[in-house]
């Protein structure tokens, strides 16, 4: 008998969060903590939340400089110090061109008090001209595989909000991973998602989910009841549920909740109590999207 909301979060509570293979026998939590969760909150509360989420198994990390003007790097840098290399740590730079990528790369690095990250990524790659401006010369991967030489990079990827753009870069370089909205309004009204996990697949890139609790666009009247999002976010237990383990069905080794600290506390609590979804609730999930607007579309 399948269990309910509660039996799941009772259950779930008392299970470290499980860890799925990234690349190369390093094993991540299959839920991540997205940097923007300490923004906002006073410091000690951000150093209790970053230990509350390692004790619970938590030992993947993920930021980016452009996160609320630097606060989630600043935040993030002390509160995961006595985690540090205990942890794996990824951030980003949105910056194409070889220059700019290593002075954001240096100081996210300051900030967030390491002399490496464990993966480094292109941020929210979107149009065809940002892959051409990054592969040619002169561009960011110049910088990226100069840090990699030099022990200030240990892997390389990027994060897509286009499908085109993603199966470019895919195509054009061995990226060791991908991080992409794996959502089943995404998969279902926008057909956005599965043709850059086909590609990862084939090319042999570790998949990443972003935007598994994204819902829809906010409405343009619609009261905005989380600051941290810029989509309306799924926060119904149930659904919830649901949206988690369509994500964690797919064959990804983690996902990232939003940076809402209630909506992450919730993930990481029911993560451990989760089963696959069975094919016949995967069909009924995603005809349930049918009248939703999805954030990410490849039409």
């Amino acid at each position: 008998m399948a269990m309910n909301v509660e039996e799941i979060l009772e259950k779930g509570r008392g299970m470290p969060v499980p860890r799925r293979e990234y690349r190369d026998g390093i094993d991540i939590s299959v839920i991540g903590f997205g940097g923007i969760v300490v923004v906002g909150q006073e410091p000690s509360v951000g150093k209790d939340d970053v230990a509350w989420a390692f004790d619970r198994g938590v030992n993947y990390y993920d930021v980016a400089p452009s996160y609320f003007e630097g606060e989630a790097e600043r935040k993030l840098g002390v509160s995961l110090q006595p985690y540090r290399d205990r942890s794996f740590l990824a951030c980003k730079t949105g910056k194409r061109d070889a220059q700019g990528a290593r002075a954001e790369l240096e100081r996210s690095l300051k900030r967030l008090k390491t002399d490496h990250f464990d993966l480094y990524q292109f941020h929210a790659v979107t149009t065809m001209d940002e892959v051409e401006q990054i592969l040619g010369v002169g561009g960011a991967m110049e910088t990226y595989l100069r840090a990699r030489d030099e022990g200030k990079i240990r892997y390389i990827g990027f994060s897509a909000h286009n499908e085109e753009a993603a199966i470019s870069l895919l195509d054009r370089f061995d990226f060791d991973s991908v991080l992409f909205p794996v959502n089943y309004v995404c998969y279902a009204q926008g057909n956005f998602g599965p043709g850059i996990m086909a590609k990862a697949l084939e090319r042999g890139a570790s998949r990443l989910a972003l935007k598994g609790l994204a819902h829809r666009p906010w409405g343009e009247s619609e009261e905005r009841s989380y600051a941290k999002t810029w989509y309306r976010p799924i926060d119904e237990k149930e659904r919830m549920i649901q949206a988690l383990r369509f994500t964690l069905s797919e064959p990804i080794s983690a996902a990232l909740p939003p940076g809402e600290e209630g909506l992450f506390h919730l993930a990481v609590d029911m993560v451990a109590a989760l089963e696959p979804l069975s094919a016949e609730e995967r069909s009924d999930l995603l005809a349930s999207a049918r009248d939703t607007a999805p954030i990410f579309s490849s039409f």
